[in-house]
């Protein structure tokens, strides 16, 4: 089976590809696709991820649930909105802690994470799909046991990695990665219902990029 991702990740991945579960995930979403359901993001996005972050330049991993359910807004990267896309909830809420923890004189004004994603932060969701205004809708298709192993790949392979999990969802996934050679920051999701309860305030940035220098490693310019 033919999987068009990043020669990196193809070969970090390589033995997932041909597993049961991953070939029926892809049975079920041509399935989908072909009864007319319209999935986010586009199949030429799916890996976005991974295209944008090669598994050697691994130095941040941000882990979110599922892609934006909304028309436009999904391009494969997590919290990320493609330019011309107001920036949800959540993402203002990112940005709010990114102004205040590096002390960025303005927000940014649109919500395209891609300058991240170059510098080696490797923006994963969860699952890499969802149907139309249907949040989570691809949660229990088959995506987790990939991710799972993105996660472990990463962890195994990488040196000196900053896992950012925001939200009990993703703080769950911290058995699958070695904190003695990595850093995980786990703080409340920076949604609008649980910000105010220790994600304001958690500094994930600067304290990525302190951990990252500790260890020889280049700091990421936020600013976008």
């Amino acid at each position: 089976m033919k999987i068009s991702i990043e020669n990196s990740w193809k070969q970090a991945l390589t033995s997932e590809f041909n597993q049961p579960y991953f070939l029926e995930l892809v049975e079920m979403l041509r399935a989908e696709k072909k009864s007319g359901k319209q999935i986010y993001p586009p199949g030429s996005l799916i890996f976005n991820a991974f295209d944008q972050t090669p598994i050697e330049a691994v130095r941040v991993v941000i882990l979110g649930q599922d892609p934006y359910h909304g028309p436009g807004q999904a391009h494969g990267l997590s919290f990320s909105v493609q330019h011309g896309i107001k920036p949800p909830p959540s993402l203002v809420n990112i940005f709010k802690e990114l102004k205040s923890d590096i002390g960025l004189v303005n927000i940014p004004t649109h919500g395209d994470l891609s300058a991240w994603a170059q510098q080696g932060v490797l923006l994963l969701n969860a699952s890499l799909t969802v149907r139309d205004n249907e949040p989570n809708s691809h949660a229990n298709l088959g995506w987790a046991p990939f991710t799972n192993a993105v996660i472990e790949a990463v962890s195994r392979t990488c040196e000196h990695v900053v896992f950012i999990l925001w939200g009990k969802f993703a703080q769950q996934k911290s058995e699958l990665i070695n904190e003695d050679k990595h850093l995980i920051l786990a703080s409340p999701h920076p949604s609008p219902f649980s910000a105010d309860k220790g994600f304001f305030g958690s500094k994930p940035f600067s304290k990525t990029n302190d951990w990252l220098i500790a260890h020889g490693v280049d700091p990421i310019d936020w600013a976008l």
